[in-house]
């Protein structure tokens, strides 16, 4: 199958998804995040059985966290970007822990780091960040210079002493 025939496929399977060709082995499909999962099952089912990774980006100026789950197909040697978009204030999808266990470890890092938070997901616990307090440290609003002052204090040459 090509990659423009597994599009139209995606596209015809439901009218909630949209899919289109980038690359000659790579589509991009797009889907709301209530229809995420129906989306994630429709292309297990069709040969996409390699969940490589899902990752978060911080759309800061329209308050929007994109989360991406790029898929594999062995069978058809295709590899599908998944795009969804929550909003940054209630940021919530469902897990796809269910079609691939690997995704634990994913949602967990993007809990942890963007505050993301995976319905049915029963671990979201830290990897590195226990007793955090905090805004999760990879959203774009994160001061760094300001939590590291609140926590650490300043250097004495920051000061307008000598070390």
């Amino acid at each position: 199958m090509t990659t423009k025939e597994m599009a139209e496929k995606i596209e015809n399977a439901a009218a909630e998804f949209t899919a289109r060709t980038r690359y000659s082995n790579q589509i991009e499909a797009k889907v709301a995040g209530d229809q995420l999962l129906n989306l994630l099952s429709y292309l297990k089912t069709a040969g996409f059985d390699h969940l490589a990774c899902i990752l978060c980006v911080d759309w800061l100026k329209k308050d929007l966290f994109e989360i991406v789950y790029n898929l594999w197909s062995y069978s058809h040697k295709i590899h599908a970007t998944v795009k969804t978009t929550v909003n940054r204030q209630e940021a919530v999808l469902a897990t796809a822990l269910s079609l691939w266990p690997q995704a634990q470890v994913y949602e967990q890092e993007i809990h942890e780091f963007f505050g993301v938070k995976f319905s049915g997901n029963p671990d979201l616990k830290p990897f590195f960040l226990h007793n955090w307090q905090d805004m999760p440290p990879l959203r774009k609003d994160f001061d760094t210079e300001s939590y590291a002052k609140a926590a650490y204090g300043t250097l004495e040459e920051e000061n307008g002493n000598e070390l």
